[in-house]
């Protein structure tokens, strides 16, 4: 077998001399080197934000949808959404290890994995494409990914159905970053409360706040309220459009005193939600932007605008341990798992 770089960097083709993910192209000829894990793919997470802008795109319609994303993995040697940036995530069956991997991991050929890296650095090759589920972002495919040395990975539990797992593991830094940043007492506000990712939010951060604490989700409809304050996951509930920045302060306002938030999490996977959140939270606070959809530039240029002087985190989809809190998330909560389940398996 050939010898591969730790990070992929030899699948790189074009521009030379930088990492898979910012790559434009790289290679996903399917021979692995000594350093490489081969999947069977059986299917991919999209990122909300790629899917979003895919399906707009295509109108709706599954035949563009599906030649939509064959043409980009053709293109770029991955699934990497030349809009967005972004790409996703995949479950399948590990079918070759390379051999310096020998004792170096604890996988065998026949595991069922969920990469935790994002497909945007993925070799990818789709041979069929076999099922759109176009409400819940997936897509069963016939296929084969390459995971390098220093991707990440997750088991797929017994307990949790695969579809389940896949559509949790795929947002799992948002609610372990909440579980890390989130203090009792701390007044935490998540945009986009209502989706996949902002309902794990809510549930990690009304645990980590506590009593003393204060939970605000901000949906964007009231039937998506509904579902949120049936399952009890938020102190004060906001209907707002997340773009309207004027909206949101005054609403949040009303719920907070004038106080404002401590936490803003940012899990809305449309564009122009920048200012929503920084105007939402307190000076020295902190912003902490999950969605693929931000804008460094638009953040930034727009905190100095208002005069904010809040810490903004850039959404990193990896935290130490985030795929188990995740999981569990699902274990603890028969509530949040049934409306996972509904909703997304």
């Amino acid at each position: 077998m050939k010898k591969g770089s730790k990070f992929g960097t030899h699948r790189v083709i074009e521009p030379k001399g930088i990492l898979p993910q910012p790559a434009k192209v790289i290679s996903n000829d399917m021979e692995i080197y000594d350093n490489e894990i081969l999947i069977d793919v059986q299917t991919l997470n999209i990122d909300s934000a790629s899917f979003t802008q895919i399906k707009e795109q295509a109108g709706g319609d599954e035949a563009k949808i599906k030649e939509i994303m064959l043409g980009i993995v053709k293109a770029f040697g991955k699934h990497k959404n030349p809009v967005t940036g972004s790409g996703g995530m995949l479950i399948g069956t590990v079918a070759e290890i390379g051999s310096a991997l020998e004792g170096k991991t604890d996988l065998k050929v026949g595991d069922k994995i969920a990469t935790l890296v994002s497909l945007s650095l993925t070799p990818l090759v789709i041979e069929e494409i076999v099922e759109i589920r176009i409400n819940i972002d997936q897509v069963d495919i016939k296929g084969k990914a390459i995971l390098f040395e220093s991707g990440i990975y997750a088991k797929i539990p017994t307990d949790i159905p695969e579809n389940l797992a896949l559509s949790v593991l795929d947002v799992a830094g948002a609610p372990a970053q909440t579980a890390k940043l989130v203090k009792p007492g701390d007044t935490v506000l998540v945009i986009g409360g209502a989706g996949k990712s902002g309902m794990l939010c809510l549930y990690e951060a009304k645990k980590r706040a506590g009593v003393t604490g204060k939970v605000i989700c901000l949906q964007h409809s009231d039937s998506a309220k509904d579902r949120i304050m049936n399952a009890n996951l938020a102190d004060h509930y906001i209907t707002a459009d997340a773009t309207d920045a004027v909206d949101v302060l005054e609403k949040v306002e009303a719920v907070t005193n004038g106080e404002m938030c401590d936490i803003v999490i940012n899990c809305v996977n449309v564009e122009n939600t920048e200012m929503s959140s920084i105007l939402a939270t307190k000076d020295d606070g902190l912003v902490y932007f999950f969605s693929m959809a931000t804008s460094f530039t638009k953040a930034a240029l727009g905190a100095e605008g208002v005069g904010k002087d809040v810490q903004m985190i850039v959404g990193n989809g990896y935290t130490k341990g985030h795929a188990e809190i995740t999981l569990q998330i699902m274990r603890e909560s028969e509530t949040l798992r049934k409306i996972y389940e509904d909703l997304y398996a």
